[in-house]
């Protein structure tokens, strides 16, 4: 399932470990101690990190790409 800028970044996380990476490199590590991470948007999260969100979930889902390729 291809991650969009309104996907919520706990359900991506759950949905996708491999998101960890990305979302720490753009919005460090106390993302995943927020309580917000239930209900906030990668849309959300990138305008509170002042960053285009569309550069996250492209990243999000090249990697989700590679993960199913290498699976194959």
């Amino acid at each position: 399932m291809a991650i969009t800028k309104d996907s919520n970044i706990g359900d991506v996380i759950k949905d996708n470990p491999e998101a960890m990476k990305v979302i720490e490199k753009y919005f460090g590590q106390g993302c995943f101690t927020c309580p917000g991470i239930k209900m906030e948007s990668l849309s959300f999260g990138a305008m509170m990190h002042n960053i285009d969100p569309e550069v996250i979930v492209k990243e999000i889902n090249e990697l989700s790409q590679t993960r199913l390729i290498e699976r194959k």
